[in-house]
């Protein structure tokens, strides 16, 4: 059983239905316990991190998903799912995140012709294949929407880049710990293709 962590933001049964389609059996909740126990845990998640983190401070979310990530089971967050493990976010001024992953969420700069939100297909350089990219080719499509981007303070952990127009983290991989800028629940085949591996861990 995979459980979808709900704290109020995100496209929760979107995540749940992409899950289904691989033939994962997937739970939504905001049952502290319930995270705390999983089998799978998923932190999806669309919007500001200040508010995100508002959000999961207030279900009681915190604590458990940071037990549920100690334990070693699979973990995968989604967009901001990343974004709020990291320890501190510009979006909003300064955001603390979790703190789980040392590093920071940059906003993408301003230049001229480059738009901001960074929305639509584009590729992935997969630096090192972390189980849920098996069977995925090098130099993918994958669906993004995002304004901030992941600096890890160790860039080993990045397990694949993207070009806008320089090279960020898209994705990163510790151990349990799987999470993407992307969104593999837009990203058809590909995407499924990754949720697939998850749910297979």
């Amino acid at each position: 059983m995979i459980t979808i962590v709900d704290y109020g933001m995100g496209n929760l049964r979107s995540v749940q239905k992409a899950f289904e389609r691989v033939g994962a059996e997937a739970q939504i909740t905001h049952d502290p316990d319930a995270v705390r126990t999983a089998e799978k845990l998923v932190l999806p998640g669309v919007g500001a991190c200040g508010d995100a983190m508002c959000e999961l401070k207030s279900h009681g979310l915190v604590e458990p998903i940071r037990e549920f990530i100690d334990g070693g089971r699979p973990f995968l967050g989604i967009c901001l799912g990343l974004q709020m493990l990291f320890t501190r976010s510009e979006e909003g001024g300064d955001v603390p995140g979790m703190d789980i992953v040392a590093g920071e969420v940059v906003r993408f700069p301003t230049l001229q012709g480059l738009k901001v939100p960074h929305m639509g297909w584009n590729q992935l350089r997969i630096i090192r294949r972390a189980p849920i990219l098996t069977d995925i080719p090098d130099e993918s499509f994958v669906y993004f929407v995002h304004s901030y981007f992941v600096a890890p303070k160790d860039s080993s952990l990045s397990a694949t880049e993207t070009d806008y127009p320089t090279p960020f983290t898209s994705s990163v991989w510790r151990d349990n710990i799987f999470a993407t800028q992307f969104h593999p629940e837009k990203s058809q085949q590909v995407g499924l293709q990754l949720l697939r591996n998850f749910a297979t861990l």
